[in-house]
């Protein structure tokens, strides 16, 4: 129906059936009471006495044609479509043909069924007598018939057909949406990766595969079809079904490694109605720079990549090392990333980082791998052993002694940064590394251990091996 009708209108239009063709005259945009009736034409639709002159002004339907104050023309209205309305356009001629044999048996047109004055009324059993009116209400039945009788107003994730059994919704959903889409861990524990069907199809398969945005090929972890299945990669002894409950297709992966951080993609192939999901495998731990005894910028992208797994950890990504920004990390020389990227990052502004600019992750954008030259930032985990410290002073070799007489290894930067971190080692002395540098973890800032008012590990530097200055760190596997 028209919506700028008066309300009045729309009630006494409305009451009778859709196929039912209300008459009225365009008038005035001011609201104007027309006898006796209680009505007024506020919207510009003036309601008519039972037996007025319509011949002019010209007479429209009131379903098709109206005008609103203001326009120089009328405006085509089609008439909205109910549930009840939406069907062939043989279903719409035989209940329009029904009305009009309804409207035969009704009487004359220009009074309501109850004989009471009012709106005039043209019921679908008669056509007027006017030429205009009588060829308006002709187009708007052809219009009725072309709206109805097309299949484009069904809505198929509401309706069904005349098929109960037959499901027009845009597609079933055979996977459950995860509560959370990014699971966290640590290196050296058990993860589950969530991946729940709604129900299980006929014939399906569900496939596993860990997603790099830099690697177009696929990195297939596991496939199953419900009873069997087949490991793939470098996870085949580690990763395996949780099987909960018939419906469930999670991923475990035991004793989690740093490499296993990343995006993972649990995929249903169901024939034409594939559908996946895909999850975010992130590891707590902690970033730390890195660079060359030899000096500053001196590490190409597969060096740094190299020098980070030297020291127990890997090259960091980006989100990453901003975790670590947020969480105080300071450093003015930039690194190489796993993304191929070089930053680094500023909390306190000074001339030598970037000048002016306010605190945040300086970027020097991509480089090439090969020719360009930086520093390194690494990334490590949780530590599934513990360091220690002995006390010195011994040489470089000396320290390396006492280490293996103590059935450990001299520990590496990554697993002294894990056990300050992760297990708050705090020792006020220096002792020597793998790598043959000097460091110390403070989690407890003190004037004599450093003088830096925030936690971290401080450093030497890589002094002479042949000083007996130092004490030594051991790490001893669990």
């Amino acid at each position: 129906m028209v919506s700028n009708l008066n309300p009045e209108v729309l009630r006494h239009c409305e009451s009778r059936s859709w196929g039912t063709l209300c008459r009225c005259r365009v008038g005035t945009t001011r609201p104007k009471v027309t006898g006796n009736t209680g009505l007024h034409s506020g919207l510009g639709v003036q309601i008519l006495q039972p037996h007025a002159d319509i011949s002019p002004p010209r007479m429209q339907t009131v379903q098709a044609l109206t005008r609103r104050p203001g326009q120089d023309k009328a405006t085509l209205s089609p008439p909205p479509l109910s549930p009840l309305h939406r069907g062939s356009g043989r279903q719409a001629h035989k209940m329009f043909t029904d009305h009009r044999a309804e409207g035969q048996r009704r009487g004359h047109a220009g009074h309501r069924q109850d004989g009471e004055p009012g709106v005039i009324l043209s019921t679908a059993g008669e056509w007027p007598s006017d030429p205009v009116l009588s060829a308006g209400m002709e187009g708007s039945y052809i219009l009725l018939l072309l709206l109805f009788g097309s299949g484009s107003f069904q809505d198929h994730s509401v309706y069904r057909s005349t098929n109960r059994n037959q499901d027009f919704t845009a597609g079933t959903h055979y996977l459950l949406n995860p509560i959370h889409n990014v699971v966290q861990s640590t290196r050296g524990a058990n993860v589950t990766l969530p991946c729940i069907m709604r129900r299980r199809p006929r014939s399906y398969k569900v496939k596993w595969s860990k997603v790099n945005p830099e690697d177009p090929l696929e990195n297939l972890i596991l496939i199953t079809n419900g009873q069997h299945h087949k490991n793939y990669d470098k996870l085949r002894s580690r990763a395996r079904l949780r099987r909960s409950h018939r419906l469930d297709a999670s991923l475990i992966i035991t004793n989690v490694t740093l490499e296993d951080e990343g995006r993972y993609k649990c995929e249903l192939v169901n024939g034409l109605e594939d559908q996946s999901l895909t999850l975010s495998l992130q590891l707590e731990g902690v970033v730390f720079p890195y660079q060359s005894k030899k000096g500053r910028y001196l590490y190409n992208y597969i060096e740094a990549h190299q020098a980070c797994e030297e020291q127990d950890g890997r090259l960091a990504t980006y989100s990453q090392l901003y975790q670590a920004w947020t969480d105080g990390l300071d450093w003015c020389n930039a690194g190489w990333l796993l993304e191929g990227t070089v930053h680094y990052p500023v909390i306190v502004t000074r001339e030598p980082c970037g000048g002016n600019l306010p605190p945040g992750i300086r970027s020097y954008g991509p480089k090439d791998k090969l020719k360009d030259r930086y520093d390194a930032f690494c990334f490590t985990s949780a530590l599934k052993g513990h360091v220690s410290f002995v006390h010195g002073p011994m040489t470089f070799q000396e320290a390396s002694t006492a280490c293996r007489i103590r059935k450990a290894e001299i520990a590496k930067v990554g697993h002294l940064y894990a056990a300050w971190k992760f297990f708050n080692l705090d020792h006020c002395n220096g002792g020597w590394l793998s790598d043959g540098s000097v460091r110390f973890p403070i989690t407890d800032p003190r004037e004599h251990c450093g003088g830096l008012p925030d936690p971290g590990v401080r450093s030497f530097g890589f002094p002479n091996e042949e000083e007996r200055l130092y004490g030594v760190y051991c790490y001893t596997a669990m």
